[in-house]
């Protein structure tokens, strides 16, 4: 089933995603466009029954005022113009401001006669049909590194293509600890995906030595990573795509014309020029949130689904500035700790995202009646909704002692921790 859909151009609001959602809320699906869509670029999309001119801050591109233009004024699609800084919060989450949110209902059913037919089970219908549509006959290669996002899409192209499927799982040494055992035995022997298995983890780490730079850190990473994908579809036959966890946020954050961006990501503005592959990206238009229920209406279990997100770079954006081995795993096992003993305390499905980070700095300390020189370990963890905006999880000092106590003595090169209270914005997620 085609859902109908509502197009928010974005007139240089910081807050485009609220309102996207707020429709999406409403049971109707909306897309974020850039303020110089054409008319006949918005015709060419499926469905669209309006459109909502979302202004803001960020109105002057190039010395520019910017607006509709006025073929699309004339295009004979409804047009609510709107300004989310003006109007107030329109986040269909806890704190709605029922005027706008009624005011939206009102432009979407009743002026647009849009039809609430944004659910899962037709996002799923329709990706089914499309991937069906993209791929044919034809075999496809998936980055598998059994997150949420990626263990999203796997399940997608199973549903659709099948044995077209080849899934493919790369430890670039910047996994969570036990993370590649787990990953096979789920997808390999549960899931009976045609799973490869590659141990990268000297190339991926020669290839960042030195490098400090978080978004050279990041290109390299998804650079190598296509390197690898590109060496393995050469073993195997027919190979024409590349599949990707694609999500909204990786999008949105890597850069509008009207917002600068926050940070590339790997899988949108770390490929290289020369791909060998057409891209299957299912769930580039959805929101974090929306990954999982998609998930959850695909069957996966509940561990799936709702495990920890993790970032495409790992825990090289994890272990701050140039990446050292000592120091990776310094990371790797106080995220092991912290982990656990989220568990212990009940946090486990509480808490949307935590781990550690290690920067490239060390300070002074005392351990055995003696001076040392260490590195300290701070600690992150945040609830979110659609990962745009983020809060701090007030976590109960006993359990931060816990953490602490375990860290300073199982982590070897470490003498302090700390945690990280800041929200986003101003503050992102992760460090870089």
């Amino acid at each position: 089933m085609k859902q109908d859909m509502i197009v928010v151009l974005d007139l240089g609001s910081t807050r485009n995603t609220d309102v996207a959602r707020a429709v999406r809320a409403l049971g109707v699906y909306s897309e974020i466009c850039n303020y110089d869509v054409t008319a006949e670029e918005l015709r060419a999309m499926p469905n669209v029954k309006g459109i909502i001119a979302n202004g803001g801050p960020n109105d002057v591109v190039d010395g520019v005022k910017i607006g509709l233009s006025q073929e699309v004024y004339s295009s004979g699609f409804p047009i609510y113009t709107f300004d989310y800084e003006e109007s107030g919060s329109v986040n269909p989450m806890p704190e709605k401001d029922e005027a706008i949110q009624e005011a939206l209902r009102s432009f979407v059913f009743d002026t647009c006669k849009a039809q609430p037919n944004w659910n899962m089970e037709n996002f799923i219908a329709d990706q089914v049909e499309l991937i069906r549509r993209q791929v044919g006959d034809q075999k496809v290669l998936l980055a598998l590194s059994g997150g949420v996002d990626s263990s999203v899409v796997a399940a997608l192209l199973l549903k659709a293509i099948g044995g077209q499927l080849t899934c493919v799982h790369v430890n670039h040494g910047l996994l969570r600890k036990g993370e590649p055992e787990q990953v096979v035995k789920v997808f390999r022997e549960e899931l009976n995906a045609n799973l490869i298995y590659v141990d990268a983890t000297d190339r991926f780490l020669d290839k960042l030595a030195g490098v400090a730079d978080p978004e050279q850190k990041r290109k390299i990473i998804g650079a190598e990573f296509i390197r690898v994908f590109e060496e393995e579809a050469r073993k195997l036959d027919g190979i024409k795509f590349l599949a990707q966890g694609t999500i909204y946020p990786d999008i949105v954050e890597s850069g509008t014309k009207t917002a600068k961006m926050v940070k590339s990501h790997h899988n949108v503005g770390g490929l290289p020029e020369d791909l060998q592959f057409d891209l299957v990206e299912p769930l580039k238009m959805l929101f974090k949130d929306e990954v999982r229920a998609c998930g959850s209406a695909l069957g996966l279990p509940d561990s799936m689904v709702y495990r920890q997100p993790f970032p495409g770079p790992g825990l090289g954006v994890r272990c701050l500035g140039a990446i050292t081995r000592d120091r990776l795993e310094a990371v790797r096992e106080s995220d092991a700790i912290l982990r656990e003993e989220f568990a212990n305390a009940g946090l486990e499905r509480k808490v949307w995202q935590y781990f550690t980070i290690v920067p490239d700095f060390k300070s002074v300390g005392v351990r055995d009646n003696a001076r040392c020189f260490d590195w300290p370990v701070i600690i992150r963890a945040v609830n979110t909704i659609d990962a745009m905006t983020a809060s701090v999880e007030q976590l109960e000092w006993p359990v931060l002692l816990k953490i602490t106590d375990r860290i300073l003595k199982e982590v070897p090169g470490v003498n302090r921790v700390c945690y990280d209270v800041s929200p986003k914005p101003t503050a992102t997620i992760e460090w870089e």
